[in-house]
C-alpha cells in the first residue's frame, strides 16, 4: 500500500469516526434572506451522504430550496478536538427516502423522534468533499477527503 492510499484510508477512518461520535452539526445556508446557520441532528447513510429533517416553514429549509449548496461543521466546538467541515448539495426528499431519513435519524438520535411529529421535511446531503482538522494527529492544515470514482 502506498503512502497516499494509507493516508486516504486513515483520513476516511477519522472522518467516519468523527461522524459516528456526533449526533448534531451546524448547517450553513444562503438564500434570499442572506446567510444562515442552524444546528440540526443528522445521521449518516455513508461517508458522503447525510440525512436530517428541517422545519417545513423555517428559514433553513427556505434557503435550501433557493440554493441547495450548503456548508456544514461537525464539532464539539473545541478546535483542540477533531472536527469536520464540508460542502454539500441538499435535496428535499419524499416517498421512500422520506421514510428512510426518519428511520435512520431516530435510530442514531432517539431524542430527535419528537421533531417528527411537527411539520418537517426530510433532507439528504450529498457531501462533495470533507476537510478534517485533527490537532492530536498533527492535521493542521486539515486533510481533504473526496469521493472516489
Amino acid at each position: 500500500m502506498s503512502t497516499t492510499e494509507s493516508t486516504v484510508s486513515e483520513v476516511e477512518a477519522a472522518v467516519r469516526g468523527t461522524l459516528a461520535a456526533h449526533k448534531s452539526m451546524y448547517l450553513a445556508t444562503s438564500g434570499g434572506d442572506g446567510p444562515w446557520v442552524g444546528g440540526v441532528y443528522f445521521a449518516e447513510v455513508d461517508t458522503f451522504t447525510l440525512v436530517l429533517v428541517l422545519e417545513d416553514s423555517g428559514r433553513t429549509l427556505a434557503a435550501v430550496r433557493e440554493n441547495p449548496v450548503v456548508a456544514l461543521v461537525v464539532s464539539t466546538g473545541s478546535p483542540a478536538q477533531p472536527f469536520l467541515q464540508a460542502r454539500a448539495v441538499a435535496e428535499v426528499v419524499d416517498g421512500e427516502w422520506d421514510a428512510r431519513v426518519r428511520e435512520r435519524l431516530v435510530a442514531k438520535v432517539p431524542e430527535a423522534a419528537p421533531f417528527l411529529a411537527y411539520p418537517i421535511r426530510a433532507v439528504r446531503l450529498s457531501v462533495t468533499s470533507w476537510r478534517i482538522t485533527d490537532l492530536p494527529n498533527g492535521w493542521l492544515p486539515g486533510r481533504e477527503l473526496t469521493p472516489t470514482a
